[in-house]
């Protein structure tokens, strides 16, 4: 029996791995299933793509400020309560978006999806980091591995769990989905994670920012609104969100507690890069995965089934890179394989037409694959080791929101490109845009020497590199 216990201390508890896996992927699969609903739903509710865009645009504007928040009350107060939390608010949303009797009420439906979804990522990474103080051992990388094959499986396969949804029971069925998997994330979280892992400290540093939290909220909400309907008119969009960010910013900067440390934050650029490289890496993604899916149904003349097996190769070649690349801890040479594939990609976008064979679908999609499995994992790693280990959870809500913001800017873009519909124009219009983005991510990579150090020698746990 002692000798179990050792051999349970010494280890990461696999027991944790299941709610760890639910609660990260109920964010990715609520983002890609929807590709394929956008059509539908703007069909049944009379509405054009510039609406329905809004559909993406309420989750990630919501999951944008959710993130850092529930990862900070996670950071002090462990993840157990916000992760039961969010999977209820998750099947609420699932309830709501059923029932929805028209398009605003589905946008508030995403809304609260959005605030449900956003503690099961951070509390995976909470977890990651509590076991491996725990142990006294850096946990697995088979473990971080296992998350991120799971969130981009997931986040891949949408589109044809989508189609294949929509197939069965209309675009309703995509929201109802929502309802068996929070009761699955309720009993896991419920049953298998610890009541606490909070870190000791005094009442001082575990208070909250509640002005530092209003204020990034008026920030991104400001800034985000502007992204996704920008033009001269609504200036003031943009003067709020240069206000609340510099008041934010002087607020973090003078209280003891800051909802987000500037200035740890600042001390660690590496980390910083890291954000900006998922903000280009979600751009490019997710432009594919909105952009080009509106395209195959509505330029190419698939149906909403046949858009989501096209997506297929995307899951493939994800996985697979993920799984061959997931052994190593070093992330530099992921990451240019990453960008270079991300580069040649947006290229052949341009290639596409309306007569285009469906092989040449697979084709593209399947390349596009290169750069989804290993940019995500790539980046997840990178967080885990840059971090301080005391905010493990809302630095890893920070690379979510940096993501959303991408996502935004590709929701955007796709309205504003599709304006007048999804032809092969403005694909082409988009892919322009994509192609730019993705050499940005590029330089941005080349640039960074610290990439290097990540996985080069061994890490003691809870140190970053």
């Amino acid at each position: 029996m002692i000798r179990r216990r050792e051999a349970s201390r010494a280890g990461f508890d696999r027991k944790l791995l299941a709610p760890m896996i639910v609660g990260s992927i109920l964010n990715p699969v609520n983002s890609s299933i929807v590709a394929v609903a956008l059509v539908p739903i703007g069909v049944a509710f009379g509405a054009p793509p510039s609406e329905t865009a809004w559909l993406i645009a309420a989750l990630y504007l919501a999951t944008a400020i959710g993130q850092p928040l529930a990862g900070r009350l996670i950071d002090l107060h462990g993840p157990r309560r916000l992760y039961l939390v969010g999977a209820f608010l998750t099947g609420l949303a699932g309830v709501i978006g059923t029932l929805a009797p028209n398009l605003g009420v589905l946008v508030v439906a995403r809304v609260v999806l959005g605030f449900g979804t956003c503690a099961g990522y951070p509390a995976a990474m909470h977890l990651i980091r509590g076991e491996a103080e725990r142990t006294g051992k850096d946990s697995p990388a088979g473990v971080l591995t296992a998350i991120a094959i799971a969130t981009q499986t997931i986040a891949v396969i949408g589109p044809s769990l989508g189609g294949a949804l929509i197939g069965l029971g209309g675009w309703r069925a995509t929201l109802a989905l929502n309802i068996p998997l929070a009761a699955l994330g309720l009993v896991l979280g419920a049953l298998r994670l610890p009541k606490s892992t909070a870190r000791p400290g005094d009442r001082a540093e575990r208070g909250l920012d509640l002005p530092g939290m209003a204020l990034f909220a008026v920030n991104l909400v400001s800034l985000l609104l502007f992204l996704m309907d920008p033009g001269v008119d609504r200036w003031y969009l943009l003067v709020a969100a240069v206000v609340a960010g510099a008041a934010f910013a002087v607020r973090e900067l003078r209280t003891p507690a800051p909802f987000i440390d500037l200035r740890l934050l600042g001390g660690n650029v590496p980390l910083v890069l890291t954000y900006v490289r998922a903000l280009l890496a979600y751009v490019v993604a997710y432009s594919f995965l909105y952009g080009c899916t509106q395209w195959m149904e509505e330029g190419r003349g698939l149906s909403a089934a046949q858009a989501g097996i096209a997506q297929l190769p995307l899951f493939g070649i994800g996985i697979l890179a993920s799984i061959l690349a997931g052994r190593r801890k070093e992330v530099r040479a992921k990451l240019m394989i990453g960008a270079a594939g991300q580069v040649v990609a947006c290229a052949l976008l341009l290639a596409l037409g309306s007569g285009s064979p469906f092989w040449l679908l697979l084709i593209v999609a399947g390349v596009f694959g290169v750069p989804q499995g290993l940019n995500n994992l790539a980046l997840q790693n990178s967080v885990y080791h840059q971090a301080d280990p005391e905010r493990i959870g809302s630095s890893s809500g920070l690379l979510r929101t940096s993501g959303y913001l991408g996502a935004i800017i590709a929701s955007a873009a796709g309205g504003a490109f599709f304006s007048h519909g999804a032809d092969t124009a403005g694909l082409h219009h988009l892919s322009w845009f994509m192609l730019g983005t993705a050499i940005a991510f590029l330089a941005v990579t080349l640039a960074d020497r610290s990439l290097g150090r990540i996985g080069a020698a061994r890490e003691t746990a809870g140190t970053p590199a």
